[in-house]
């Protein structure tokens, strides 16, 4: 995407106190850009967007949109989401239902200070642009799960916003309607001239609609970059949970990984020596039932079978061993190989599937395995 001007970009560096949970984030997003905050439950994802949209004031730190500060502790500087020009899509999406449709949209003009007649022509002009024109006189209790993000999405842009926020945008849909609705928010995102944040769980979600992710763990920022090399290389469990990888810490020297939890790879030769994280694809496993005599691949290791989970079109084997892994085969190999708890076979993978990073945020407790 080629980031529109006539935005600011946002800028937040902030710390959130609630209760006993602490956020101390630093996230930015660039005009036109549009950044993923994912993580787990209790992560501080809705925490961060609520300080961005004004619904929570920060402790410390700033937050800026362009030349304009919207939260500043140390000044005391706090705009509010009444006073920012901030859309926000709710999970919920929080549609009033007393009013059509169309008073809906109106209403963030009318907040904006439009008058009554051009706050619902403004209205008019996104339903038309979000194909909603007909659904214009219908109360949100008459709206499917689509309709009602389409027409929360058509409140928030309609008030002209500086900056977009979407919260769990398509949770509230059926996985046939996700997909559909998310290809219609791809195009109206990769429209909006100003900073986006997107906060999501779903990992497909993310790498579908944004140009950047952000992975918020315990209130911390552990991993951001371009979806394809965070997708590559995750630097924690979490992460490598999302995108379907093993993960493993060691220390390299040379050629050779030492596992942290047992266990060693054979790896593409590094220079280098130290702490490092090991990405394996699940699908990159051989197994077979007796130790490999004749193979290309420079990494076998026995293991016992701990479980099998059906996903799909293959199943996935939960392994013990040193290192433990997780392996996805055929329904077909479960069969030929008579796979089942309790099973021993033989592991092997190739040292070139094998992506050797170094570590740049340490885990606590020590275990990175999936």
């Amino acid at each position: 995407m080629t980031p529109a001007t006539g935005t600011g970009g946002l800028a937040v560096e902030v710390t959130v106190h609630r209760g006993t949970f602490t956020l101390e984030a630093s996230v930015t997003a660039a005009p036109g850009e549009v950044v993923a905050v994912l993580g787990p439950n209790g992560a501080g994802k809705s925490t961060l967007l609520g300080a961005v949209a004004g619904l929570v004031p920060g402790s410390g730190g700033r937050i800026s949109l362009g030349e304009n500060v919207l939260d500043d502790a140390a000044s005391g500087r706090f705009v509010g989401a009444a006073g920012g020009r901030v859309g926000v899509v709710f999970q919920d999406y929080r549609l009033f239902p007393h009013l059509g449709v169309l008073d809906n949209v109106a209403f963030g003009p009318r907040v904006r200070g439009r008058g009554r007649a051009a706050a619902r022509e403004a209205a008019r002009a996104w339903l038309d642009r979000l194909g909603l024109t007909e659904l214009a006189g219908r109360r949100p209790d008459r709206l499917s799960g689509g309709q009602a993000q389409r027409v929360a999405l058509a409140r928030a842009l309609a008030g002209d916003p500086d900056v977009l926020l979407l919260d769990e945008p398509l949770s509230a849909l059926d996985a046939r309607t996700r997909l559909d609705v998310q290809s219609e928010l791809k195009d109206h995102l990769d429209d909006f001239p100003g900073p986006c944040l997107v906060v999501t769980h779903d990992p497909l979600e993310a790498l579908v609609l944004a140009d950047r992710l952000v992975v918020l763990e315990h209130g911390r920022v552990v991993q951001e970059g371009p979806p394809a090399e965070v997708a590559r290389r995750p630097a924690t469990e979490y992460v490598a949970r999302l995108v379907g990888l093993n993960l493993y810490a060691g220390r390299v020297d040379g050629g050779t990984v030492a596992l942290a939890d047992g266990g060693s790879f054979v790896v593409p030769d590094h220079d280098e020596r130290g702490e490092v994280l090991v990405a394996l694809r699940p699908s990159a496993v051989t197994v077979s039932t007796r130790p490999p005599q004749a193979s290309s691949a420079r990494n076998t290791w026995p293991a016992t079978v701990a479980g099998l989970t059906l996903l799909t079109d293959r199943v996935r084997l939960d392994l013990e061993g040193a290192p433990s892994v997780l392996v996805d085969v055929t329904p077909a190999a479960v069969a030929e190989l008579d796979l089942g708890p309790g099973r021993r076979v033989w592991l092997s993978a190739k040292a070139v599937d094998l992506e050797v990073y170094a570590r740049e945020h340490p885990e606590p407790g020590g275990a990175d395995r999936q």
